[in-house]
């Protein structure tokens, strides 16, 4: 059973002020794959497959999921170890639950991750028209850095891919806010 993230007091849609959803956050598993390919294809007209997930847990990534017990599984990420460094696959947060800062908190358990393992450099790609996910990465301390040219399948072909990063380990960005991605 994993611990209560109980970092915010934010309501549940519909449900009054006073009752604050209890958060649980903890390893993805296959037992998590049809609810988390619910939440993939809620929030994004190309999903990644149930498949995808499947591979990305039987290839040991770093896999969790946010969840709550009246809401089920909300939120969840996937991260790949490289050699020195962590490279964010995907970080995904419910339509319905965007917005109440818990892909800020996501990414912080990221970037935790990254720094237990005494990780460097933290690399993701967002779509170039992902104007809110790339908001949040910016926020957070990450810098744009490349391109990749028709990364991401598109109504219109392929759409780019903005590549971001910020270290790990030393001084955040000068405009990274307190307690971002640290």
């Amino acid at each position: 059973m994993s611990a209560p993230w109980s970092t915010w007091s934010q309501p549940t849609p519909g449900a009054s002020e006073q009752t604050p959803p209890v958060w649980f956050r903890r390893a993805m598993s296959t037992l998590d794959l049809d609810a988390v390919a619910l939440v993939e294809a809620q929030a994004y007209g190309y999903p990644w497959s149930r498949g995808n997930f499947l591979d990305s847990l039987a290839s040991g990534h770093q896999a969790q999921v946010l969840h709550s017990p009246a809401s089920g599984v909300v939120g969840y990420f996937v991260a790949m170890t490289g050699v020195d460094e962590l490279h964010l696959l995907t970080l995904t947060v419910a339509p319905a639950w965007q917005g109440q800062g818990l892909g800020s908190q996501l990414l912080r358990v990221v970037c935790g991750l990254g720094l237990e393992r005494g990780l460097s450099m933290l690399w993701l790609e967002v779509r170039s028209t992902n104007l809110r996910a790339r908001a949040l990465y910016r926020r957070n301390g990450f810098t744009e850095v490349g391109l990749r040219r028709g990364y991401y399948p598109a109504a219109s072909g392929r759409e780019d891919a903005i590549v971001m990063n910020r270290p790990l380990q030393g001084q955040a960005a000068p405009d990274t806010p307190p307690g971002a991605c640290l």
